[in-house]
């Protein structure tokens, strides 16, 4: 049998539920957020390229995205298939650094794709296993 690695188990298994908190957590705030401005007045961010193209307002556009972005959120943090909205929430972050780049906010768009490879990661490592379960060390091989 292969030799176990119970540590490197330990650190992916906190790593992916730190991510997993703060992957659903964020998002979810900054969904709410989005129908009473605490945090920001979400409309600001909107690139006028985009919303010259809504149908609606703005500020009907943000409700819509405070929703999807509660849903993701409430995805990864507390349905089994936090693999699959690690990934919604990865790619519409990229969706909102690419919006963020048309608005020329450069610095909070790099800050949106970190955030997407963060969740990208996180989807990976859900993809790789169960939470607690040692795994062969590479490189060792068994009797």
């Amino acid at each position: 049998m292969a030799a176990m690695d119970s540590t490197s188990g330990t650190a992916d298994d906190t790593v992916r539920r730190t991510l997993k908190l703060v992957l659903g957590l964020v998002p979810i705030v900054a969904g709410l957020d989005k129908f009473i401005d605490l945090l920001v007045h979400w409309d600001k961010y909107l690139a006028p390229s985009i919303a010259h193209l809504l149908p609606f307002s703005p500020r009907s556009f943000m409700h819509l995205v405070g929703i999807v972005e509660i849903v993701a959120g409430v995805g990864v943090l507390l349905t089994p298939w936090t693999r699959l909205f690690a990934w919604i929430v990865g790619l519409w972050l990229l969706g909102i650094a690419f919006n963020l780049i048309l608005g020329g906010y450069y610095d909070i768009a790099v800050r949106d794709i970190v955030m997407a490879i963060s969740a990208f990661c996180l989807a990976r490592l859900s993809e790789a296993g169960v939470a607690g379960e040692a795994r062969p060390v590479q490189g060792t091989a068994g009797p």
